[in-house]
């Protein structure tokens, strides 16, 4: 629904939300919960951000994230509204958390169930792998637990908190080591060089490389461990549910519709400027987009200084992406499917060069299979990682298609029909269809130790304006973004009580970016 023309957003605590992905949904929520007047601004005319669907015969397919995690933060949302999320998106639990794929090897189940995983890497590895998993297990948890509050739920990471949480436990110290990647840590674990493919496989999810990722991503394993569901229709039904608990809490939204600039006045946000000229007034602004467009000056010059550059450099990777409709013939799919590459080398490699990854890993994500599949047409997802930025100029999607369909087939999974390259979304479309981004999904770069504490945080140097969505702290995903929201919420709550004893004022001036778009077509 578009409410281009109904009354003007004229409320002294009006926000404004640029970008209608999963974090500017969940701030719109969160901030009408609050009692302000929310405007949401997209460039799109469906809601989702990068949870983005492209059409098929079959029906919308997912062409962005398809793993959920952390439903509680979902649950929240639809709860501010009095609202049960279960009485408008169908989740599926997901039993088998995916399948992973080797040639010439059995494939491995991992499963919700500790017991079951116990069990299947016994039989996949034996007991001897089976015992360092358990352990593995154990430290992703305490990970996990000692990130969740000081971290992830944390406004601004507070080091502090996790260096005593380190102290307390000491089973914790070898992934905190300077130095010590992903990669690095797992081998000190499991001798079967297939489980240290498989847990490193966790870095990829928020754009980092194994090798050069910190350890204390192996605490990824445990949320997602925790319960994965699938959303019947795909992710973007999820984003299209969020959409219509905003429009049911008085949230209006202006579809195909770009932010031009940012509008301060004695230092800080008082409207945002649209197409056309216009100027919606309000006194927060939340962005929903990648941070870096704010340094690219898209937003203008008062926003340009908002954040710190290095707050979103360097970049994480980025993906090439078919999203297509066909009748799959062979492999025992499962919802979640990994092929893993035989060289890992020719992956990464490639792309530490920013180039297009010899032998990738070939992440499948068969859409309809929740279990069981349909008769007929299914909707597939297939990722590949890639470098972000420009890649040297090539024939892109011969060369993927090269690099995916036929490797698919050694594993014995073909289809039909042939998926054509219009089903395909590369680095360079992602870089368009994300202003700044340069292909980058992830937003900042998770490598090095410090790098969870150097994303953006919510706040910024603007008042008026805080950021959420996967670009911004706690981080890329949609449980982060989710959880992102919160923070936005949180500092503009603060803002309202800080600026209570004196009167606001709203007057206008100048400043600029477009959200990103959720479609295969230029930016507008």
């Amino acid at each position: 629904m578009d409410h281009r023309d109904t009354a003007p957003e004229t409320a002294p605590e009006a926000a404004i939300v640029i970008g209608a992905g999963m974090g500017g949904l969940a701030s719109a929520i969160r901030l009408a919960a609050m009692g302000l007047a929310v405007t949401v601004v997209d460039t799109c005319d469906v809601p989702g951000g990068k949870a983005r669907a492209l059409p098929s015969a079959a029906g919308p397919v997912d062409a962005g994230p398809t793993v959920l995690t952390m439903r509680a933060e979902f649950d929240a949302l639809f709860a501010l509204a009095g609202q049960r999320l279960d009485d408008h998106v169908t989740l599926i639990a997901q039993p088998i958390l995916a399948r992973h794929w080797w040639k010439d090897s059995p494939t491995l189940d991992l499963f919700a169930d500790h017991a079951a995983n116990i069990e299947a890497i016994n039989s996949f590895a034996g007991p001897r792998e089976a015992a360092a998993f358990a352990h593995f297990d154990a430290q992703a948890q305490g990970l996990l637990a000692a990130f969740d509050a000081p971290v992830m739920r944390a406004a601004k990471p507070d080091l502090a908190a996790i260096a005593r949480t380190a102290v307390r436990h000491p089973r914790l110290w070898p992934a905190l080591l300077p130095g010590m990647s992903l990669e690095r840590l797992l081998k000190l674990h499991f001798r079967d060089p297939r489980l240290v493919q498989l847990f490193a496989r966790y870095a990829t999810y928020v754009g980092g490389r194994p090798r050069h990722a910190p350890g204390v991503l192996a605490l990824i394993w445990r949320a997602e461990a925790a319960g994965v569901w699938a959303v019947a229709g795909g992710m973007h039904s999820l984003a299209a549910a969020l959409a219509r608990l905003a429009e049911s809490m008085g949230v209006r939204f202006h579809y195909a519709t770009q932010a031009r600039r940012i509008v301060t006045q004695g230092g800080r946000v008082t409207g945002v400027q649209i197409e056309g000229g216009r100027t919606l007034p309000c006194r927060h602004c939340v962005f929903n987009g990648d941070p870096a467009a704010l340094t690219a000056g898209l937003l203008g010059d008062a926003a340009r200084s908002a954040i710190a550059v290095t707050t979103t450099r360097p970049r994480s990777l980025s993906a090439f992406v078919w999203a297509f409709a066909a009748t799959p013939h062979g492999a025992d799919l499962t919802h979640h499917n990994v092929f893993f590459t035989d060289d890992p080398k020719a992956e990464f490699g490639p792309i530490g060069r920013g180039q297009m990854p010899e032998k990738p890993t070939l992440y499948l994500c068969a859409q309809d299979r929740t279990p069981l599949p349909p008769q007929g047409l299914e909707r597939f997802e297939i990722i590949l990682n890639a470098p972000a930025g420009a890649l040297p100029p090539s024939d892109e999607e011969h060369q993927c298609y090269q690099r995916t369909f036929p490797r698919l087939k050694a594993f014995g999974l073909t289809f039909s029909p042939n998926p054509q390259a219009h089903t395909l979304t590369t680095p360079t479309d992602l870089a368009r269809l994300y202003p700044a981004s340069e292909g980058a999904i992830y937003g900042r770069s998770p490598e090095g130790l410090m790098a969870a504490f150097q994303r953006p945080t919510a706040r910024t140097r603007l008042p008026g304006l805080v950021l959420a969505g996967g670009g911004a702290h706690p981080g890329a995903g949609v449980p982060m973004a989710a959880l992102s929201a919160r923070h936005a919420a949180e500092a503009i709550r603060q803002d309202r009580i800080s600026a209570s004893t004196s009167a606001p004022t709203a007057t206008h001036g100048g400043i600029s970016t477009g959200s990103a778009k959720t479609a295969r077509a230029r930016f507008r």
